[in-house]
């Protein structure tokens, strides 16, 4: 039997409410040369019994991945069989054309870029504003430079949207078990290293909103753990080499991000403040200062960082107006 183009590696733990319909999703795909790795990492509901239901198909394959979501996300990289792999959550469900475009996007965009799609968030009554707001924002992003710029927002490529070169990404280390979300650790990380992104410009995936959802529960994806990860890639933006920032904000955004760009060994010159401030006032004993007496000519670069509801947008709008360019003058970092 030839082998599979295709891995879609999915890991589960208790997904007994909603395996069914994600691995019924992958049945109804219009490219039918893919395997299935279902890798079970500690259920304790009837989860592993519904996958084994489908191993009556040969592509189903359900191992044992006794230890954490990353180890079983790497025991699946090295199990797969496919030249691709298509990441899926046990919660989610793919569109029919999922893995027939993103493949086709994959053959003509080559190794080093890793493919993504539109996602549409589900249920609706558990979809918060600001989540429906995050979902926009994904979805606005197509072309490997606007995916590029929008890195260090937020992680532009939703974990199980997915799709890559396997042996690519396991020369590269595969994912790294420590204590970041591991899925933007590793964009980060193969972004720094050359690789690109790029975003088929249709909703594949349907990601399901719950209150069990990991990115819910685990400290892995604190606010903390992603401005770690971004200051442990921000000096690979060429605009960045030389680690002397200012930081456009003053609360909560910018004081974590500080924080953890002065672990990398950045200097942070002072904090720009959208709003008047009094003279003298400091932030971790860095000057802040009002944005109508900063000079933006002095050619050191400016990290964007307000969470703020249109705080983000009316600094950019702000730094454009004085002549300053994204990603060559400025770093959008939340």
């Amino acid at each position: 039997m030839a082998l599979p183009v295709i891995s879609v590696v999915m890991p589960f733990r208790n997904s007994a409410e909603w395996i069914a319909r994600a691995l019924d999703s992958l049945l109804r795909q219009s490219f039918s040369h893919f395997e299935v790795l279902m890798i079970d990492h500690g259920s304790s509901d009837s989860s592993r019994e519904i996958a084994a239901e489908y191993t009556a198909d040969s592509r189903f394959r359900l191992l044992d991945g006794n230890g954490s979501f990353v180890e079983a996300l790497n025991y699946g990289l090295r199990e797969a069989s496919g030249q691709w792999i298509a990441r899926m959550d046990s919660d989610d469900i793919c569109h029919p054309e999922r893995l027939a475009l993103q493949y086709e996007a994959a053959s003509r965009f080559g190794r080093r870029f890793i493919i993504t799609s539109r996602v549409r968030c589900f249920p609706d009554y558990l979809v918060t504003a600001g989540f429906r707001r995050y979902e926009q924002w994904i979805n606005s992003t197509v072309e490997p430079e606007e995916i590029e710029r929008s890195l260090f927002v937020e992680s532009p490529v939703p974990h199980p949207t997915g799709f890559f070169h396997r042996e690519s990404v396991l020369q590269q280390g595969g994912y790294m078990d420590i204590p970041l979300p591991e899925d933007y650790e590793l964009w980060l990380r193969l972004w720094s290293r050359g690789f690109s992104f790029y975003r088929v410009p249709k909703v594949l995936l349907g990601w399901r909103e719950h209150r069990e959802r990991l990115s819910r529960t685990s400290c892995r994806y604190s606010l903390t753990a992603f401005y770690r990860t971004r200051a442990m890639y921000l000096a690979h933006v060429p605009a960045l080499k030389g680690r002397d920032v200012f930081i456009a904000g003053a609360g909560q955004c910018a004081r974590r991000l500080s924080a953890e760009l002065l672990k990398q060994r950045f200097t942070i010159r002072g904090f720009i403040s959208p709003v008047p401030v009094e003279s003298g006032r400091k932030l971790k004993g860095i000057n802040v200062i009002e944005a109508s007496k900063w000079h933006s000519d002095c050619g050191v670069p400016v990290l964007v960082a307000s969470r703020k509801q249109g705080a983000r947008e009316r600094i950019c709008t702000y730094l454009d107006s004085r002549g300053l360019e994204n990603w060559k003058d400025y770093v959008i970092c939340s």
